[in-house]
């Protein structure tokens, strides 16, 4: 479907007041768009309620059964539902679903030992364009069935990585990954552009940490699958065609 763009809010600000509303404000109304979204405070404090552990590795949630099947009612219930009120609210005929609901994703077991973690293997980009095409705007939950069904527990994506994922079965216009920082930051500079082939080596050099470097990774990743452009940075990147960091595929020459 041409000039669909996949956009992935940040759970880290759902909460915050007003940041869901400058984002609402930000969709183009009637412009074909899928909303991935994450979720990892609501399920850092539901987690910590209850006595199960919250542990993070390199950005990524090692997820125990139990950590898993929260992760599953925090993102597929409450913070989904939140989005979607707000999207309708703002004007959007959004629709929540899960990456379970109708095989949208189907994933495998990540290496790592990360536990019910899961990468994406395959995206049903028929439904998700069955949507569009209908003018509704679909705002997708991260998770996936197991690939054992009969084993019952649900695994947990990274949302940075199941929008790219997406992006790239839609071949997308542009993949959005949102959250509250302006962009990627070198040498205390908001980079304008990056190119995907410099992001490992800023990896290595600490220069991107902790969520970053999931997101430096989905982006390359989304490029790779058939996105063809995203950006990383906050709200402003919805209605601002300038902002963010731009990641450009593939352009390093060998020294």
């Amino acid at each position: 479907m041409n000039g669909v763009r996949v956009v992935k809010l940040g759970g880290n600000e759902l909460d915050r007041p007003g940041w869901l509303d400058a984002c609402v404000a930000g969709f183009e109304r009637g412009a074909p768009v899928v909303v991935v979204h994450g979720g990892g405070k609501a399920v850092d404090a539901l987690s910590r309620r209850l006595g199960l552990p919250v542990e993070k590795r390199e950005g990524l949630r090692v997820t125990t059964a139990d950590v898993a099947e929260i992760v599953e009612m925090v993102l597929s219930g409450s913070v989904n539902r939140r989005l979607v009120c707000a999207l309708r609210a703002g004007g959007i005929d959004a629709l929540g679903l899960s990456g379970a609901d109708g095989g949208l994703l189907s994933a495998r077991l990540a290496p790592g030992g990360l536990g019910y973690v899961g990468e994406v293997v395959s995206v049903r980009a028929a439904l998700l364009e069955s949507l569009l095409l209908a003018g509704l705007t679909p705002v997708v939950a991260p998770v996936a069935p197991p690939p054992d069904e009969a084993a019952g527990v649900p695994l947990n994506i990274n949302a940075d990585h199941a929008a790219a994922a997406i992006a790239g079965a839609l071949h997308a216009a542009e993949l959005l990954l949102v959250s509250d920082v302006p962009g990627v930051t070198v040498s205390g500079v908001v980079q304008h552009a990056l190119d995907a082939g410099d992001c490992e080596s800023l990896i290595a050099r600490g220069v991107a940490v902790n969520g970053m470097v999931t997101k430096l990774r989905a982006a390359v990743a989304a490029l790779a699958a058939g996105a063809r452009a995203v950006r990383i940075g906050d709200a402003r990147m919805l209605r601002d065609a300038a902002a963010g960091t731009r990641l450009v595929a593939g352009t390093r020459q060998p020294a």
